[in-house]
């Protein structure tokens, strides 16, 4: 079957039910190979044969059961559209929690001998306390309207969801009060016992505060890919017919010929040709350390020429570009379905149908019983009310709540409940090298003189480097700066490209560089090769230093690791972690700094885009991953794995990738993630547990069980009441994750 691929926005998707009745509608037609929906990402990717099925009957399948195509927006006017969407909850909860407060209170607090206004006593006024809460829990209800007219859509499509146990349970105690009410009017004060309209107002408000928060985090997912496309410059220097041209760069094709100058980005994939230059890859590789260029040499677009003039020729433009697949990997990844379970959910499709047929045959028993009317109205509505859920809705948002909240004290950053629920099962940790497990710029670690002081050696080689911009002159001269010692004045200055520099300093020629360097100029190394081999081996960078053709020593220059990394490395191996280190650089230095920080597994020399697929092996493996990273070309990665972790400082796109944030740019956060997922998810099934418990042992109650050998008939006030300390034990369970020591 010949398909074709296409990813359609969706609108108004509210819970994982919804998902999956999109999913298994748009599946159900003819031609449609796979339907998949990313929630969080609001989109449907669907596989279909486009000679059976148009995307217009794709379309009007997903708007028949009440949901919304939208067309193809913008990066801003997504972003527009989504702080819109989170602007109108934010006010609806606002609205819905002043008239819950007081709701609340009058039905409540005299109960537990707070301060009550006489004239709104419910045994003295019954009506008026009747019509004061009745007027407080309208606005709430017309706040939470979505509930009822989605949850009751789909309750009638036969596909429930948790909308649909909000609006039913609200409905039966809105329902019963107002039959109260009804009741008192009529001339009957004890009726006011049967009003239970805080338990509307309050599930309704709760309910929209997390459906507030959760628009929240759900407001980045576009960000990244924005942040990536401007990463590419928008035109290119080409050479045609001799002539340097300046064109847009959708105007390159391959074969052209690019000219690139010092500071310029480069605006497609190629091979030099000519000339000589160090290229910032940080943006594509992680690494701190320009790569130096010659011909022959590849580069990539969107790295930076950093310090000579090249000519090469363009080999891959457009969506072939590094750039451009890095964005197209960040895509798929979120357009993939994350393998995540919500309980909840899942129950609510067995739970509300259960509830609905347990309430409908006790009706229908009871009349056949020969009890009036009234009566089998009672326990239908007791059987509804004692089965709301508050307590099953509560369970999971609120210990996710806590937990995040526990989590930014800390500087943890949570942006989805989701995240929090993957990370408890992660298995493997996969470490970006710079920045992440090191400090992310070179800093000079051995001074060794052959003779001498090492505050001379250093002065000499900073001297040298003042005038030089690559990172390991910039790292001797920060290092002779912070030392407090004064440079000389070079009189010349020259680079020697691939090997080094040669400097006049007060008539004394100085050469700083590599082994090449010292050689070309007839001066020996072997008193020190041995240490500078033993530097490399560390993963240094060995740099000699000669005066006059004299060697005077050698300063090593590295990324060093970070002083919490191997601390943090151990506490996730007493965590049961396998640790994995993923880098783009050389086998030698990512084998020494993996050596050094402890770590189980290394993958060197591994390209952005083949970052992901590593992860994807393993997964495919069965493993479930989280990365942990902090530049742009992590940003696939971080979008791949079951939980992106990004490190404060780095880029806006990794942050943005990912699904925990480290503002402090600790490692040691990384097991205080995991620890704090970890306690969450105990927490929750916790919840869960008492949830489900209440119900279990309440509907058969509700349902008349105990009257039927003689006991009490449950009374719709008692089961709210069951209802109400199930959801009181549920939120107190969780606020004890605020006593929980993350370090």
């Amino acid at each position: 079957m010949k398909t074709i691929k296409e990813v359609i926005k969706i609108g108004g998707m509210t819970c994982a039910a919804c998902a999956a009745r999109i999913e298994k509608v748009v599946g159900r037609l003819d031609g449609v190979r796979s339907a998949v929906v990313n929630l969080a990402a609001e989109k449907l990717t669907v596989e279909y044969d486009p000679e059976k099925v148009k995307h217009t009957d794709i379309q009007k399948s997903v708007e028949r059961i009440g949901y919304k195509v939208l067309a193809s927006e913008k990066p801003d006017a997504d972003k527009l559209r989504k702080e819109k969407e989170i602007r109108v909850l934010r006010i609806k909860f606002i609205v819905s929690a002043v008239f819950a407060a007081p709701l609340l209170y009058l039905s409540m607090g005299h109960m537990i001998g707070l301060p009550y206004p006489m004239v709104l006593d419910p045994m003295e006024h019954p009506l008026r306390f009747a019509l004061v809460l009745l007027a407080l829990t309208a606005p709430i209800v017309a706040a939470g309207y979505k509930f009822y007219t989605v949850g009751f859509k789909a309750l009638f499509q036969r596909s429930p969801n948790m909308d649909s146990l909000v609006a039913t349970g609200t409905s039966a105690a809105v329902v019963y009060s107002l039959y109260s009410t009804w009741q008192i009017y009529k001339g009957d004060p004890m009726a006011a016992e049967g009003l239970y309209f805080e338990i509307a107002g309050v599930i309704i408000t709760l309910i929209l505060l997390g459906k507030m928060l959760e628009a929240v985090s759900r407001g980045k997912t576009s960000e990244a890919i924005k942040k990536l496309m401007r990463l590419a410059p928008k035109t290119a220097t080409v050479l045609r017919d001799g002539k340097e041209a300046e064109i847009p760069i959708e105007q390159v094709v391959p074969g052209d010929v690019i000219l690139v100058r010092p500071g310029e980005k480069i605006p497609v994939d190629g091979t030099v040709l000519e000339g000589h230059t160090a290229v910032d890859e940080s943006m594509l590789t992680g690494e701190s350390l320009p790569v130096e260029k010659t011909a022959g040499d590849s580069v990539y677009a969107a790295s930076i020429n950093t310090t000579g003039t090249i000519r090469f020729r363009a080999e891959k433009v457009g969506s072939e570009t590094a750039l451009a697949q890095i964005i197209k990997l960040v895509e798929d990844a979120q357009s993939t379905k994350a393998p995540i379970a919500k309980l909840a959910d899942k129950v609510s499709g067995y739970f509300v149908p259960a509830v609905f047929a347990v309430a409908a045959v006790a009706f229908a028993a009871w009349l056949i019983a020969g009890e009036p009317v009234a009566f089998a109205v009672k326990i239908f509505i007791s059987v509804l009310v004692i089965a709301c859920p508050c307590a099953l809705g509560l369970a999971t948002p609120t210990a996710i709540m806590v937990g995040t909240g526990k989590g930014a004290e800390y500087g943890i950053l949570i942006k989805s409940g989701d995240a929090l629920e993957t990370a408890h099962k992660v298995d493997t940790i996969v470490l970006d090298k710079t920045g992440t497990i090191t400090e992310g710029r070179p800093e000079v670690t051995d001074i060794l003189p052959v003779a001498g002081s090492p505050e001379v050696l250093l002065k000499l080689a900073a001297s040298a480097e003042k005038g030089s911009e690559h990172p390991l002159g910039e790292a001797i001269v920060r290092r002779a700066e912070k030392e407090g010692i004064e440079l000389l004045k070079a009189d010349s200055f020259k680079a020697v490209p691939g090997q080094g520099l040669e400097v006049t300093v007060e008539s004394a020629k100085i050469l700083v560089g590599n082994k090449r360097l010292m050689e070309e100029n007839s001066i020996s190394v072997a008193g020190v090769e041995r240490q500078a081999d033993s530097l490399a081996e560390q993963g240094k960078t060995p740099m000699y230093v000669a005066m006059n053709g004299i060697l005077c020593g050698i300063i090593a220059v590295a990324d060093v690791i970070k002083e919490s990394s191997r601390g943090a490395i151990q506490k996730l191996h007493e965590s049961g972690l396998k640790i994995v280190m993923i880098t783009g650089d050389n086998q030698r230095t990512a084998a020494a700094i993996a050596k050094q920080a402890g770590i189980d597994a290394v993958l060197a020399e591994v390209l952005p885009q083949d970052k992901a697929d590593e992860e994807k092996k393993l997964q495919a493996d069965g493993k479930k991953v989280a990365m942990v990273g902090d530049g742009i070309n992590d940003a696939p990665a971080l979008a791949q794995a079951d939980v992106g972790i990004a490190i404060g400082s780095g880029t806006d796109v990794a942050m943005e990738s990912a699904d925990i944030v480290l503002m402090r740019s600790d490692l040691e956060d990384v097991p205080a993630a995991i620890a704090l997922s970890r306690a969450t998810i105990k927490n929750i099934k916790q919840n869960l547990f008492w949830a489900f418990g209440y119900n279990v042992l309440g509907i058969p109650i509700a349902a008349g069980l105990l009257h039927i050998f003689g006991g009490p008939l449950l009374n719709p006030m008692i089961a709210a009441a069951a209802m109400s300390l199930s959801s009181v034990s549920v939120v107190t369970n969780a606020l004890r994750l605020k006593r929980i020591k993350l370090k």
